[in-house]
């Protein structure tokens, strides 16, 4: 098997952005691992087993053949990579502050592990301006955020924050 990426992120909840983002990376990697970090210290909307849950139901049927996998990490992303044989860590990007974050942490990857790389893409023009945070936020106060999420985490996110008014 050829070239494998792991694809960290919190994924709290998986947005279209992110799915755009996994085809994109396996238009270039043979394998890519999507990888929930699990932040003990931090809380989060979903947990981590349903951040997988979601993931799986949203990507696995999409992208069928086992070059994709769901799976969680605690620790160092490099660390993980290295234990999963992957040779890049790939990242999103959508605006110059993402950039500053992510370069810092792409030279503490390097430093601790130089055979493996970071990938970055650019998050294509109708993802830019979403993240997770802002898709929680919409939700919670009732907009619609169908058309920014995968059906199972649109469903998920219904019954968290229940229709107001």
């Amino acid at each position: 098997m050829g070239a494998t990426a792991v694809y960290p992120g919190s994924f709290d909840p998986p947005t279209l952005g992110h799915l755009s983002l996994v085809e994109r990376g396996l238009a270039i990697f043979d394998r890519l691992i999507v990888a929930v970090a699990v932040n003990p210290e931090k809380g989060g909307l979903f947990t981590p087993g349903e951040r997988v849950e979601l993931l799986s139901e949203s990507l696995l049927d999409r992208f069928p053949g086992g070059r994709l996998e769901i799976d969680r990490f605690e620790g160092l992303t490099v660390d993980y990579a290295r234990r999963r044989g992957a040779a890049a860590i790939l990242r999103g990007l959508r605006a110059t502050s993402d950039f500053e974050f992510e370069f810092r942490m792409a030279m503490m990857n390097r430093h601790l592990d130089d055979g493996i790389h970071s990938v970055f893409l650019m998050a294509d023009h109708q993802w830019f301006y979403i993240s997770s945070s802002t898709v929680k936020e919409a939700a919670s106060l009732g907009a619609d955020i169908s058309d920014l999420v995968p059906g199972p985490v649109a469903r998920r996110l219904r019954g968290k924050f229940p229709a107001k008014g």
